[in-house]
């Protein structure tokens, strides 16, 4: 199943993720759109949350929590190369817009909230570079901790 998204190769256009304030938020049915797939209701409900929080300009079309094991599988037929000084607990294979997690190191609502925002950072950014993807997760992050102070 994994073997077909190596398949899709359409690119994503380049999202300027920079002004919030040009952002319509996103519907319900919008943040509907993406595939949540081995999370358990908890998961799935606080990871839509924060990305409806955020605000993304680019979702991902699906999105894996899959064991340890399966993650690792997963990095190795996508070639993932973790640069020196990070660790590997999310990816995103930006051709397919597929994020995979590695739940057995899920650690909880900020844990996904934080790792997230990095992975949409690269596709806001439509790169696989890390720095790129952590500045755009700065501007995630706080437009996630704007949204969940207003609904407090």
């Amino acid at each position: 199943m994994f073997l077909a998204f190596a398949e899709f190769t359409k690119a994503q256009m380049n999202g300027d993720s920079s002004n919030a304030e040009t952002l319509a938020p996103i519907s319900e049915a919008v943040t509907r759109s993406y595939t949540v797939f081995g999370a358990t209701s908890l998961q799935e409900t606080a990871l839509r949350t924060q990305i409806r929080l955020m605000h993304p300009e680019i979702l991902p079309l699906r999105i894996f929590f899959v064991p340890h094991w399966k993650y690792l599988d997963d990095a190795r037929i996508f070639h993932l190369h973790v640069p020196t000084g990070y660790s590997s607990l999310m990816f995103t294979h930006l051709p397919s817009r597929t994020i995979f997690i590695d739940d057995d190191r899920y650690l909880g609502e900020n844990w996904l909230a934080y790792w997230i925002a990095h992975e949409l950072g690269h596709l806001a950014t439509n790169s696989v570079k890390e720095d790129a993807a952590e500045r755009a997760a700065r501007e995630f992050r706080h437009l996630l901790k704007d949204g969940m102070r207003r609904s407090q």
